[in-house]
C-alpha cells in the first residue's frame, strides 16, 4: 500500500482533530442548552401547577376567597422557605420597621413581650412617656385593649389579648397623637383586671442611655442599632467625659438584649474606639461582592479600658461591634455566648409600599470568624438573670430558628466554639455588671491587651543547653 505523504497525513489528522473538537463542542453545547431547557421546563410546570392549583381553589373552595390575599400568601410562602430573617413584608410591617429604626412614634410608650403562658405581658414602661405616667408597671398583664375611649362595657368593644400576637397589639395600641386608649390590666394584688384610660403622645425612644458609675467608671447601654444611635453615642460620651475629668477610669458598654439594627450604625459605633484596620467585612453569593468596612483614623478616641456586656439576646449589629473590638483586643468581653446571627439583610421596597427584606450576605469579625450559629463567645464567662419578665424561659437563640444558616456553611470546616452558653445557677439580678466593675477596678486584665515594651537585652553569661533541646521559650512579659 503507498504511502501517504507527510504532509497530507498531518492536514488529514488536523482535520480529525478539528471534526472531534467540533463533535465535542456540540455535545457540549447541546449540554448546556439542555440544562437550560430542562430548567425553564421544570419552571414553566411549576408555575403551571400553581395556576392550577388556584383555580382550583378559586372554583371549588366552599367559600369565596380573596384572590389578593392568597396571592399575598403565596408571596410570603415563598420568601418563608429561604431562611428566618428572610421576609416579605406588607404596607404595614415595613412601616413599622421603619419607625423601629427612627425612634420615634405616636403611641403609648411601653415595652411589652410574650410571657410562659402566652398573654400580653409589660416588659417595662419608658420613662417620661404616657404610659410611665398612667401607673404602668414592668410585668403588668394587658388582658384587654380598647383602641378609642374607654366604653361602658369592655365586652363589648375592646379586643381581648388571648392569643393576639404582639405585632397585633403593638398596632392597636399605637395611634394618633391626643387621642385616648383604654387598656385593662391585671397585675399582682388585683382581684379583676382595672382600666387605665391613656392620652396617646409622640414617644421617642432614645437608643442609647449614659451614666456615670462609682470611681468615674462610665456606663453606656445601646438598646438597638437606629439612624442616630452613633450620634446618640457620642453625646452620651462627651457628658461622661466631662463629668468625670480626669478621674475617667473605664467604660461599661452594655449590649445585652440588643436586637440588632442598621449595619452603618454598627460600624460607626465600633469606630469611636478603634484607629485602624477592619471592623466588619462582607460577602454575598459571590467572592467579587466582599464589602470591607474599615476604621476611620480621625476617630477611635480614649485609651480608657472597656469591658462589653452581651448575653443570649445581643444580636446581630451588637454581635459586629462586640467582635471587632475583641478581635482588635480594644475591649473584654464579659458575659455569655451571644445570639449567633451571622447575616446581613437588605430591605427591597415594592411598588405598591411593601417590602421585601432578603438575607443578601454574611459577615465577618475583623480576623475573618463567622459567628453564625455559634456567637461571640465573652473573654470571661459569667452567667446572670436578668431582672426582666422573659428571664424564667430558655432564650431563643439563631441556631434554635428553623431553616436558619448552619456555622459550617457560612465558614465551612471551622469548628464550633463558645463557652458557658447554657444558664447555670440563679445569680444576683446583675451580677454581669458587678463583674464588669470588678474587672475595670483591676488594671491587670488589660495587661493582656496593651503592647508591651521589648525588654533590653541582658548581658548575662549565655547559659549551656542539650543539643537535642528545641528552641528557648520566649521571656514572660512583665507583669
Amino acid at each position: 500500500m503507498p504511502r501517504m505523504p507527510r504532509q497530507e497525513s498531518r492536514s488529514r489528522r488536523s482535520l480529525l482533530a478539528a471534526f472531534v473538537a467540533g463533535i465535542a463542542s456540540t455535545v457540549l453545547l447541546a449540554g448546556l442548552v439542555g440544562g437550560v431547557q430542562s430548567a425553564s421546563a421544570e419552571r414553566y410546570e411549576d408555575l403551571s401547577l400553581f395556576t392550577h392549583v388556584l383555580s382550583l381553589v378559586r372554583g371549588s373552595y366552599v367559600e369565596p376567597v380573596d384572590e389578593h390575599a392568597l396571592l399575598r400568601g403565596a408571596v410570603r410562602g415563598l420568601v418563608t422557605e429561604l431562611d428566618p430573617h428572610s421576609a416579605f413584608m406588607d404596607i404595614d410591617a415595613y412601616t413599622e420597621m421603619q419607625v423601629d429604626t427612627r425612634g420615634e412614634f405616636h403611641g403609648l410608650g411601653i415595652e411589652i413581650t410574650k410571657s410562659q403562658d402566652e398573654a400580653i405581658e409589660v416588659v417595662s414602661p419608658i420613662e417620661g412617656t404616657p404610659a410611665s405616667r398612667a401607673g404602668i408597671r414592668a410585668r403588668d398583664r394587658i388582658v384587654s385593649i380598647c383602641p378609642t375611649e374607654r366604653p361602658e362595657s369592655w365586652k363589648e368593644d375592646c379586643r381581648p389579648t388571648k392569643d393576639m400576637s404582639l405585632f397585633e397589639a403593638v398596632s392597636l395600641m399605637r395611634g394618633k397623637k391626643g387621642t385616648d386608649i383604654t387598656i385593662y390590666i391585671f397585675r399582682e394584688g388585683f382581684d379583676v383586671a382595672k382600666p387605665f384610660t391613656i392620652r396617646r403622645d409622640v414617644v421617642k425612644v432614645a437608643s442609647v442611655e449614659g451614666r456615670l458609675l462609682e470611681d468615674g467608671i462610665g456606663y453606656v447601654r445601646v438598646r438597638s442599632f437606629q439612624e442616630n444611635t452613633a450620634t446618640e453615642l457620642q453625646e452620651a460620651l462627651a457628658e461622661l467625659s466631662l463629668e468625670a475629668g480626669d478621674d475617667y477610669a473605664g467604660l461599661l458598654l452594655d449590649l445585652r438584649d440588643n436586637p440588632g439594627g442598621l449595619l452603618d450604625q454598627a460600624v460607626q459605633v465600633a469606630d469611636e474606639w478603634l484607629e485602624d484596620g477592619l471592623i466588619v467585612y462582607t460577602k454575598g453569593r459571590d467572592d467579587a461582592q466582599r464589602q470591607d468596612y474599615r476604621a476611620r483614623p480621625e476617630r477611635g478616641g480614649g485609651d480608657y479600658p472597656i469591658v462589653v456586656l452581651v448575653n443570649e439576646g445581643s444580636a446581630s449589629a451588637s454581635e459586629i461591634v462586640a467582635g471587632a473590638l475583641q478581635d482588635h483586643k480594644r475591649a473584654l468581653v464579659l458575659g455569655v455566648n451571644t445570639f449567633g446571627k451571622g447575616s446581613v439583610q437588605t430591605v427591597f421596597p415594592l411598588e405598591d409600599g411593601s417590602a421585601l427584606r432578603l438575607t443578601t450576605a454574611l459577615y465577618y469579625t475583623p480576623s475573618g470568624r463567622s459567628i453564625q450559629e455559634v456567637g461571640i463567645a465573652p473573654d470571661i464567662v459569667v452567667q446572670a438573670v436578668q431582672p426582666t419578665v422573659v428571664a424564667s424561659r430558655r432564650r431563643v437563640r439563631e441556631r434554635d430558628l428553623q431553616g436558619h444558616f448552619t456555622h459550617d456553611e457560612a465558614d465551612p470546616g471551622s469548628e464550633e466554639e463558645g463557652a458557658g452558653d447554657e444558664p447555670g445557677d440563679e445569680s444576683p439580678p446583675d451580677v454581669q455588671m458587678r463583674r464588669a466593675v470588678e474587672v475595670l477596678k483591676s488594671w491587670t486584665y488589660f495587661d493582656q491587651l496593651r503592647p508591651q515594651p521589648a525588654a533590653p537585652a541582658a548581658e548575662a553569661p549565655v547559659a549551656l543547653r542539650p543539643v537535642d533541646a528545641g528552641p528557648e521559650e520566649p521571656a514572660a512579659p512583665a507583669p
